[in-house]
């Protein structure tokens, strides 16, 4: 059970998703073939990202979620995540970035593999010239750098006041461009999330050490991009052993397919 400011926000044993009728602005979605569930040697062990009807009433009252991305748009993705080439550039990209994911999910106290496995996934669906000074200072996207965060979250974390000039926007959006910052700033948003959730803080949650880790690191993961197909394929990343190697070990080149 998970307590947030004197209100259940977690109850019960977690019902399956196909059970369970939504409230009008989730109404009739279902999970797509993205909807991985993590292995459990525990056999009645709660699946992580079945979120029941007033976990995502109340998780959409105080944050905005959605359904699931449709059908389609599911299908893509899944079929992106098929490409060995574009695989192999995410995790060259990812390698770039794993000394900044240690440094600061230790310093926050965040689960670094599931700050990976985001990065895996907004790298390996980036726009081609979303990160050109030029084009970020065109306005033309709303989200920068590695993690696709917006200057919305620096002021959350109190970097940027409440109040901000178009000059400031700007001024943040091409900040956001520097991985550094980009992924302090991700790093921050769990631990902020995580407080908002009332989460235990102190230790790293993991997922294979119980299910309410698991849950946790699942409705962080829903939190951070707001579509309920999304927590499903971070679970699947976190699990992903090039992902694993690359932040606790070391990964081995790939030789192209093409050579």
């Amino acid at each position: 059970m998970l307590v947030v400011a004197g209100e259940v926000l977690f109850q019960n044993p977690l019902q399956a998703w196909r059970t369970r009728q939504l409230e009008p602005q989730l109404a009739n979605t279902k999970l797509g073939p993205l909807s991985a569930r993590l292995p459990s040697s525990e056999g009645m062990r709660p699946d992580p990202i079945d979120f029941s009807k007033e976990e995502l009433r109340e998780l959409n009252r105080r944050f905005g979620v959605h359904g699931p991305q449709p059908a389609l748009a599911q299908l893509f993705t899944e079929g992106l995540d098929q490409l060995q080439p574009l695989r192999n550039h995410t995790l060259g990209r990812l390698e770039d970035l794993r000394p900044l994911i240690i440094t600061h999910s230790r310093r926050q106290g965040i689960n670094p593999m599931l700050v990976a496995a985001v990065l895996y996934d907004e790298l390996q669906h980036a726009k081609p010239g979303e990160d050109n000074p030029i084009v970020v200072r065109s306005g033309l996207f709303n989200t920068q750098g590695p993690a696709q965060l917006g200057f919305e979250e620096m002021v959350k974390q109190g970097q940027l006041p409440a109040s901000v000039s178009p000059e400031q926007i700007t001024e943040a959006r091409l900040k956001l461009l520097d991985p550094d910052r980009n992924v302090e700033l991700l790093v921050g948003k769990f631990a902020r999330l995580s407080r908002a959730l009332g989460l235990p803080q102190g230790r790293v949650m993991m997922a294979s050490d119980s299910s309410a880790d698991a849950k946790a690191l699942a409705t962080l993961a829903y939190l951070h991009n707001g579509k309920l197909d999304y927590p499903g394929r971070i679970l699947r990343y976190m699990q992903d052993p090039a992902l694993h190697a690359l932040i606790y070990g070391q990964r081995s080149s790939t030789i192209s397919a093409l050579i």
